[in-house]
């Protein structure tokens, strides 16, 4: 009798552990930052009285371990995560649900209920509406290079017929590099195509070339390196970090093919220019619309697509406003791209901190798609392009230099203004919710709901 109870112990504490790696799964094929994987997947262990001291969390890029253990009994468990993409509905209804587990006090049964309820849940949009927001928020990106409402429209269909290949490759199960070269290329054949149209129709014909491909650009993914890397977990850092440069290599190598194959005049595409001379009231419209083409990529709730829109708004505006200025005949301070990155990221991480409470979602959730209409795409995929097509020139190392390293600050400069006012928010109010987390674990224990692993003892 007492070997059936030990093993139906062991049994129940296995299948508390395949909940707690689901968890962690569901977040790390959502994109999540790491540090928000591990405090999710702590919370769910304190519900399912899995004692924090003696529980060893493993995070990485592909895998997951946990492992319990006081150093008499050890019990272990991995899983595998394939299924890389981006969802912030998923992240938000998780962060929900390990609060609501603990405070209402559910059975192990109602949470793993509610936790195949969010893996099942379709998508809020469709493979079309997701083409169509990201064609505009390539149109949007045009704008805010000083492309007139013509070639908006240029770019825009480009981009969209870009990213419905790219999507139904990767239903068919493509290869997801070569998914994002081939969309690639068609992306840039379709803007190449429109320069054919009458010349009268827009005066800025070469700019839908620099915007066409931008939906391919990993922006969750290079904030979420940084954020590892501040946050210490150098590892999977430096993992998204590889897999975001093979996504921008395979972006860049589409479109240098291609201008390889038209004969397109390289001196061209590098010399087009990117200083925008729109009025404010333009980019305000431009990036409300990238902030909400992009966030259609990212799965967010469609209630919050107006609260993206208005953050994209503000940080593209306080970016301009402290980048342009009189040396390129704008109104501004003239402070240079990085510095003006590094404003408008922070201001709208500021905002979010305190808009978190008013909307009931995790800050990145507000944060990353207000400020992925500032991602310096153009400039990667130019340095890329330089490499690509060196053929000993002078002046080309210097091109691919130069947009390399501008790239690479400017991106250091948004991610860091992203995450050090969220950094020092979550040091101020880490204290309460560990309070509030505390008293709850305290509760589970007084009723009996922690894992005692002296039970396993042998008779």
């Amino acid at each position: 009798m007492s070997q059936i109870q030990e093993l139906d112990k062991e049994k129940l504490l296995r299948r508390k552990l395949d909940l707690l790696l689901k968890t962690g799964q569901m977040l790390v094929e959502s994109a999540a930052d790491t540090n928000r994987i591990i405090r999710n997947m702590n919370r769910v262990a304190a519900f399912l009285g899995l004692p924090e001291e003696h529980l060893h969390v493993y995070v990485q890029f592909n895998m997951l371990m946990v492992n319990l253990s006081d150093g008499e009994h050890s019990f272990t468990k991995f899983q595998r995560c394939t299924k890389h993409g981006i969802n912030m509905t998923t992240i938000s209804l998780i962060s929900k649900l390990t609060w609501k587990a603990i405070a209402e006090d559910y059975t192990i049964e109602q949470y793993a209920e509610e936790l195949e309820k969010i893996r099942q849940r379709p998508r809020n949009y469709t493979p079309l509406q997701v083409a169509i927001g990201t064609g505009f928020a390539c149109g949007g990106f045009c704008i805010q290079f000083g492309c007139d409402w013509i070639a908006f429209f240029y770019a825009s269909l480009a981009a969209a017929v870009g990213m419905y290949l790219r999507g139904w490759l990767l239903r068919k199960g493509f290869n997801n590099y070569m998914g994002i070269a081939v969309a690639a290329f068609v992306s840039t054949l379709i803007a190449f195509l429109t320069m054919w149209l009458p010349s009268s129709w827009t005066a800025t014909p070469l700019h839908p070339l620099l915007a066409c491909g931008l939906f391919i650009v990993p922006g969750v993914p290079l904030i979420n390196f940084v954020d590892d890397m501040l946050d210490n977990y150098i590892q999977i850092g430096l993992t998204r970090a590889i897999n975001t440069f093979l996504m921008i290599v395979a972006m860049s190598f589409g479109i240098a093919f291609f201008l390889k194959l038209s004969n397109f005049d390289l001196t061209q595409f590098y010399t087009i220019p990117m200083i925008p001379h729109n009025n404010y009231i333009s980019y305000a419209a431009a990036a409300a619309i990238s902030a909400m083409g992009f966030s259609m990529i990212f799965n967010i709730q469609r209630r919050l697509l107006w609260v993206v829109a208005i953050g994209g708004i503000i940080a593209v505006c306080t970016r301009n406003i402290v980048n342009l200025g009189p040396s390129n005949n704008n109104i501004g301070l003239d402070m240079g791209l990085a510095i003006g990155s590094l404003a408008g990221s922070a201001l709208i991480s500021l905002i979010c901190v305190k808009a978190v409470h008013w909307f009931h979602v995790p800050h990145h959730v507000l944060s990353i798609p207000s400020v992925i209409p500032m991602v310096p795409g153009v400039l990667m995929y130019r340095a890329l392009v330089a490499l690509i097509e060196m053929q000993g020139v002078v002046g080309e190392l210097t091109n691919a230099v130069k947009f390399g390293m501008g790239s690479a600050i400017t991106i250091m400069c948004i991610a860091i203004g992203v995450a050090i006012p969220n950094v020092f928010a979550r040091q101020w109010i880490a204290p309460s919710r560990r309070k509030r987390l505390q008293k709850a674990i305290a509760d589970r224990k007084a009723r009996g709901k922690f894992v005692d692993l002296s039970e396993f003892d042998a008779d």
